[in-house]
C-alpha cells in the first residue's frame, strides 16, 4: 500500500465577499484572524486550539464546503435535525486535486447520535427490489452500543480508504486505549491512500507522525510542532508534577 503524495484537497481559500462581517460570529473567531488560506497535508492535517477559538466551526465549514452534510455522514446524507451551522462555508473555496477520492465521511462527536439515527432509518428502508440493507458497523446496531463503541465501530468499519475524511474531536467518544487504536486505524487509512483533516484536543491523536498541526491562538492559526503545542506541554507538566498542580488548584483560600 502506498500513501498519497498529493492531497485530494490541496487548499481552502478564504473569500471575504458580501456577507462577511469581521465584527460578528463566525467571522470574528480567532481561528480566522489574518487567515487567507489553509493548506492541507496529503495525509493528515490537525486543527487544535482552546475552547471558543473556532476550530470546530472551521472544521464544520470545511466539511460543508466539500459537500458533506453539516451534521455528519457521507455526501449522500441529506438529513437535518436542526440547521445550526454557520455561513462560513459559503466563504471557502476548495482547491481540489485532479485526483478525486472514492470515499468520504464527516464524523463529529457532537452530532453523532443524529448520524446513528439516520443510519438506523436508512437500514429500515428496503434495498433495490429486496429487504432492508443491513450496514454492518460492528456486531450490533449502533444505538445498542455505547457512545464510544458505536463511534469507533463506524470509524473502523465504514471508512474504507481511498477517501477524504473530516473528523471533529473524535477523542470525545474514545478512552485513551481506544485513542491508540484510533491511531492504528488512522495509519491504515493513510496507507490506503486517504487524506484526513481532524480537529482534536488529544495529545495522543496529535502524536501521529509527519502530520501538519495548526494551532489557534489570539494571533490566529499557525503551523506548530507537536512538542510546542500547549495541549502537550500542559498534559506533560500535569502528569510529571501532578501533586504540585493539585496543591495549587485545590488549595483553600486563606482569607476569611
Amino acid at each position: 500500500m502506498v500513501s498519497l503524495d498529493r492531497p485530494y484537497w490541496i487548499e481552502a481559500r478564504i473569500e471575504p465577499r458580501e456577507g462577511w462581517d469581521a465584527e460578528t460570529y463566525p467571522f470574528n473567531l480567532p481561528v480566522l484572524r489574518g487567515l487567507d488560506s489553509l493548506k492541507f497535508h496529503p495525509r493528515v492535517t490537525f486543527l487544535v486550539g482552546e475552547n471558543g477559538s473556532g476550530k470546530s466551526t472551521l472544521i464544520e465549514a470545511l466539511a460543508v464546503a466539500w459537500g458533506f452534510n453539516a451534521e455528519g455522514g457521507s455526501r449522500n446524507f441529506k438529513f437535518s435535525s436542526r440547521a445550526s451551522h454557520s455561513a462560513l462555508h459559503s466563504h471557502l473555496r476548495c482547491v481540489r486535486s485532479t485526483t478525486r477520492p472514492h470515499d468520504g465521511f464527516f464524523l463529529r462527536a457532537e452530532s453523532f447520535f443524529n448520524v446513528q439515527t439516520e443510519i438506523e432509518r436508512l437500514d429500515s428502508e428496503p434495498g433495490p427490489g429486496g429487504p432492508p440493507i443491513h450496514r454492518a458497523y460492528g456486531d450490533r446496531p449502533l444505538h445498542e452500543q455505547s457512545h464510544g463503541e458505536a463511534f469507533f465501530a463506524l470509524f473502523d468499519n465504514r471508512f474504507r480508504g481511498d477517501g477524504l475524511y473530516i473528523l471533529d474531536e473524535p477523542e470525545a467518544a474514545l478512552s485513551p486505549s481506544r485513542q491508540l487504536s484510533f491511531l492504528a486505524k488512522l495509519h491504515q487509512l493513510v496507507l490506503a491512500r486517504s487524506q484526513l483533516i481532524i480537529a482534536t484536543h488529544s495529545p495522543i491523536i496529535l502524536g501521529y507522525p509527519d502530520a501538519w498541526i495548526y494551532e489557534t491562538s489570539e494571533r490566529g492559526l499557525e503551523r506548530v510542532d507537536y512538542e510546542d503545542l500547549d495541549h502537550v506541554t500542559v498534559t506533560r507538566a500535569f502528569l510529571n508534577r501532578r501533586q504540585t498542580f493539585l496543591d495549587v488548584l485545590l488549595s483553600e483560600d486563606d482569607e476569611e
